[in-house]
């Protein structure tokens, strides 16, 4: 029970990545908000959650700036204080790099930049209270450059800009700030596999490890760690947790 007593707001967690990371803090003790805005997976999410804590349901639009705020304000209201914020939404559309349009990259920044930036803005008062963690999503489309992807690519890499800025700033204060770049088997991969086996198998096959990562036991259990004390001399850094795919230097 690590994060026994931890309260953590994870966004994008009614499916996917978000929810794998969510279980996991929920069964190492901490109470979790889930924010998404898919009501009904929500929902499960949050049953599945209070089977081994307490949870609430936020169905909101973070691109919002001011609703960000008030999400924060609601869960320290709720259980008074934040100790973890996991900045998971995004949403993204590929083309390639002449076809991108402004409305692409506004969809991207809109969805994961800008809500991680205010979410960070809006917790930093209790993180620093609480000395906290901040878990945000780097991506193998940023640090690779993968093509059509130059939206999704130069927002995940803002993201990162402003996580190492905030790993100095913060760092003083006891708020650690680090990054995870996933590669999981969620629903919309299986789904893809389901409709380009071949191109999944060619996907495999350039991954070291041969498989894609569980949203909780893999990629989950990162964040566990990112979140616990066991990381507290860890900040600023990137996790590739993508089965050796890209290596770091």
């Amino acid at each position: 029970m690590r994060l026994l007593g931890k309260i953590a707001i994870v966004t994008g967690s009614a499916s996917g990545i978000g929810r794998g990371i969510a279980l996991a803090m929920a069964k190492e003790g901490a109470h979790i908000a889930i924010v998404d805005v898919n009501e009904e997976k929500g929902k499960q999410t949050l049953e599945e959650i209070n089977q081994y804590t307490e949870g609430m349901l936020f169905i909101k639009d973070i691109s919002v700036k001011e609703t960000v705020y008030t999400i924060v304000e609601e869960v320290v209201k709720r259980f008074g204080k934040l100790d973890i914020i996991v900045n998971n939404a995004h949403v993204s559309s590929q083309a390639p790099f002449i076809e991108t349009t402004q409305e692409l990259i506004d969809l991207s920044f809109g969805t994961g930049f800008y809500p991680t930036f205010h979410f960070m803005q809006a917790a930093y008062p209790e993180l620093k209270k609480s000395r906290g963690k901040v878990i945000n999503f780097a991506s193998g489309a940023g640090l690779e450059g993968q093509v059509t992807q130059t939206s999704y690519a130069a927002a995940k890499e803002a993201i990162r800009a402003i996580s190492r800025v905030a790993a100095n700033e913060w760092g003083p204060e006891g708020i650690n700030v680090n990054m995870i770049s996933p590669i999981a088997l969620t629903p919309g991969v299986e789904q893809w596999r389901e409709s380009a086996p071949q191109l999944y198998d060619e996907m495999i096959k350039k991954i070291p490890l041969r498989r894609l990562g569980d949203p909780e036991q893999d990629i989950g259990r990162v964040a566990v760690f990112l979140a616990s004390s066991d990381s507290d001399y860890i900040t600023g850094q990137t996790f590739m947790v993508d089965g050796g795919s890209i290596k770091l230097r």
